[in-house]
């Protein structure tokens, strides 16, 4: 690991512009392909183009995975098809060759393919094309060692040594039959304390955790945080080994969701990066900020046919941010809460009734303090004994009413298949605003 100091970066600049091919070199070979990445943000094309071929070809292809997606995706549109195949697809694992394949249009995803000289590679990548990419099938690669169980130690031992040749990591050695179904898992240590075994099924060990290709990310994340994994191998409907799954590709591809819900909840439409330019940017966001002030004009029209009751009583205006916010900030506490349970699958659409139940006496307990403690303030600094009540019981019926939507509501959208996320964002605050104001206002005239 590095520090990307100023100085650092002026010695890779200087470099570069006295042509220093051989300390260029020198420097590139001892730095790590994330750090390598995190260097090319900060250099322009050309001098990003003239380092690229300095680097050998395995380097070369890790870099441009690290690579952010933007640019990455703006360096490989500067590439003809035929370089990245031979210069970049040749030299990645499946997995990360299908990621990048996925990054380009139909047409150049061809061309690319085209070029490819490894007939397997290639068929491999053509059918891991055809997975949805958020799906195992679509995360897995297929370099893994796999052994027969029928395969004495002496030929598993051979048989590895070849498989391992074109392999970076090595985790787990699957055990298969004749009809390519996965059995078992061949620990390394009953390989070594088992030299003489006469055959692999005898010392395997059995029944090992697997998911299907079929599987969401969020089911294969949980499998290999529940079982402390750093691989898991993928299995087709009938049991058939077709690839495997490392902790690093997980973690990015759950990194990513977590980032788009981010977004999502704080109403951003769209997946946006800070070096995104102003208008995509700008289509990301306005639409939930349209929403939003459709919902202040909603309010201004609750408020406006309640006019005379407020300029016969001024001191209710007060507490229109109060109302609002406190609602706002409960129904976000119960569906962040609701939404976290069913993204870790600890809370299920079957248990609605009980976490309905359970938010409801949560509620109970933190609208009766909340409308204590306001009334307790307000009756001894206000001087309003009809505003005092009215703010009270509007809170209590606010945070009810709050609570029971924030938990319904990502319940619903997790039944329709719509991303509950959506629900801890602006949708819930907005609606909570709206109707704490009728509320509000309604209490407000009924006890004048």
């Amino acid at each position: 690991m590095i520090e990307l100091t100023k100085e650092f970066l002026e010695n890779i600049k200087h470099l570069i512009a006295a042509k220093d091919d051989k300390e260029i070199k020198l420097l590139l070979n001892e730095l790590h392909p994330a750090d390598i990445a995190e260097i090319y943000e900060e250099l322009d094309l050309q001098e990003e183009a003239y380092i690229y071929p300095l680097m050998d070809e395995d380097k070369a292809a890790d870099v441009l995975m690290e690579l952010d997606e933007d640019a990455r995706g703006q360096l490989l549109k500067e590439l003809p098809p035929e370089l990245i195949a031979k210069r970049f697809i040749d030299y990645l694992e499946t997995d990360d060759a299908v990621d990048l394949i996925r990054e380009l249009d139909e047409d150049t995803q061809e061309e690319v393919l085209s070029h490819l000289e490894d007939i397997e590679q290639a068929g491999d990548i053509v059918d891991l094309l055809k997975y949805d990419e958020d799906t195992a099938g679509g995360l897995m690669g297929t370099e893994m060692i796999v052994v027969n169980e029928n395969w004495s130690m002496p030929q598993c031992i051979e048989e590895m040594r070849k498989q391992a040749e074109d392999m970076d990591e090595i985790y787990y050695v699957y055990v298969i039959d004749d009809d390519e179904r996965l059995l078992g898992v061949l620990p390394l240590q009953r390989l070594i304390t088992n030299p003489s075994v006469s055959k692999i099924k005898h010392v395997m060990k059995k029944d090992p955790v697997a998911v299907h290709d079929n599987d969401s990310i969020e089911e294969v994340a949980q499998t290999i945080e529940k079982y402390d994994l750093v691989a898991l191998p993928v299995i087709d409907s009938i049991g058939r080994l077709v690839g495997r799954i490392t902790i690093d590709d997980v973690m990015d591809k759950v990194r990513e969701q977590h980032e788009r819900d981010y977004q999502l909840a704080s109403g951003i439409s769209q997946d946006v990066e800070t070096s995104d330019n102003v208008f995509l940017q700008t289509a990301a966001r306005l639409p939930w900020l349209l929403i939003g002030m459709v919902g202040g004009l909603g309010n201004s029209m609750i408020l406006g046919g309640f006019e005379s009751s407020i300029a016969s009583n001024p001191k209710m205006a007060l507490f229109f941010p109060l109302i609002g916010g406190t609602g706002g900030n409960v129904g976000i506490q119960s569906s962040a809460i609701v939404v976290q349970g069913l993204a870790n699958k600890s809370l299920k659409i079957e248990d609605i009734w009980s976490q309905v139940l359970k938010e409801s006496a949560v509620a109970l307990i933190n609208a009766s303090i909340i409308s204590l403690v306001v009334f307790i303030y307000n009756f001894f600094t206000l001087g309003d004994r009809i505003v005092t009540a009215s703010v009270s019981l509007s809170l209590f019926a606010v945070v009810i009413f709050a609570s029971m939507f924030g938990t319904l509501v990502p319940m619903a959208l997790e039944r329709i298949k719509i991303d509950p996320a959506l629900a801890t964002g602006p949708f819930i605050t907005i609606t909570n605003d709206i109707i704490g104001m009728m509320i509000y206002m309604f209490v407000c005239v009924s006890l004048a």
